[in-house]
């Protein structure tokens, strides 16, 4: 196989389902979704289920040392093409010396999956840079806000279905940026649904993820762009009175993001149109650009200014921060209060 370098999980999984095996997989980052679906994948893919028993071996950092693993890998397929071993956890491995030996010459019948969760190896480290040129790295990051939308669509395209927008911001807002949990909560609807319409709506997020479609924080992010200072009211006291439908530390990152991207917006080259702000803050339409395009008819940059202040602290009081007697609830009022007026 081809030398490779640090790559995506997209290109990285082409070539898996092309067949092609590297010796050696390290797979590491914040963001545990995606170094489990690869290492999910291999197993499943890299051997057949007969040959499972004698050419697999699943270990954890906690359980094992360089040197075991290094030995496994050494080993030779039993009436297999290949064997794979598996090491999750692989960040509780101290020593790495051996493996370090073990990929100057690695074995072409093994596949080595290392899963290194919760952080990145020292890439100045001898065994990334051996990785690197006789195998596959992938760096798995946690997605921005901005970033699950798509993942949201992308996926839902992928399970051969179709989603409304305000159904997938309902999803994205109740669920957040756990993909496992994510991925978990739309294959559940997915399944709910009849094999001839692949559809969600809002009423399916409603009825199948327990959001409601009208209070939710797709509609209060709504309901601030509109500066609608009844239903954003509304939607807080049904928040303060349901804390599991809306959190403070759910919506308070959310409309810190829109206030972000609106203080961006006001950069954007005059005339500041749609496609301008969709241009200047990277968007992938001009119909996500709408709502900044509104929002900078109800707010100046001042009070945009503002608001992120407000934000900032109304986040720091919610964590205890000068503040032991206000409870979420009210915070938000207060800060609804200062958006709005």
């Amino acid at each position: 196989m081809a030398k490779k370098q640090a790559q995506t999980y997209e290109s990285i999984m082409s070539e898996l389902r092309k067949g092609h095996y590297a010796p050696v997989y390290l797979l590491m980052g914040d963001e545990p979704y995606y170094i489990d679906q690869m290492e999910e994948y291999i197993m499943e893919h890299a051997i057949l289920p007969e040959e499972r028993d004698f050419n697999l071996t699943v270990t954890y950092g906690l359980d094992t040392n360089a040197q075991r693993v290094a030995e496994a890998a050494m080993g030779y397929p039993m009436m297999a093409e290949r064997q794979v071993v598996v090491v999750r956890e692989a960040q509780n491995i101290k020593q790495w010396e051996p493996l370090e030996t073990y990929l100057d010459h690695p074995m072409p019948t093994t596949v080595l999956v290392l899963c290194y969760k919760n952080g990145t190896m020292d890439k100045r480290r001898r065994l990334v840079k051996q990785a690197e040129n006789v195998g596959v790295v992938l760096e798995s990051k946690k997605k921005s806000d901005r970033d699950l939308v798509p993942f949201i669509e992308a996926y839902v395209r992928e399970k051969g279905a179709t989603a409304d927008v305000k159904a997938v911001h309902m999803i994205k807002d109740h669920v957040g940026a756990d993909l496992s949990r994510l991925t978990s909560e739309i294959d559940k609807v997915l399944l709910s649904l009849p094999a001839d319409k692949k559809h969600i709506t809002p009423e399916v997020v409603e009825d199948r993820v327990g959001v409601s479609k009208e209070y939710n924080i797709f509609e209060l992010r709504d309901a601030i762009v509109r500066k609608d200072v009844l239903k954003a009211n509304r939607i807080i006291q049904y928040f303060d009175a349901n804390p599991k439908a809306g959190s403070i530390y759910a919506i308070l990152p959310n409309i810190f993001s829109f206030f972000q991207n609106l203080m961006i917006a006001y950069y954007a080259p005059a005339p500041r149109g749609e496609r301008e702000v969709a241009q200047h803050l990277e968007l992938r339409g001009e119909w996500q650009a709408r709502e900044y395009v509104t929002a900078m008819r109800a707010y100046s940059g001042r009070k945009t200014m503002e608001i992120l202040a407000k934000i900032r602290e109304v986040d720091a009081r919610s964590k205890g921060l000068d503040n032991q007697n206000t409870a979420p609830g009210e915070l938000l009022k207060e800060l609804m209060f200062v958006i709005m007026h």
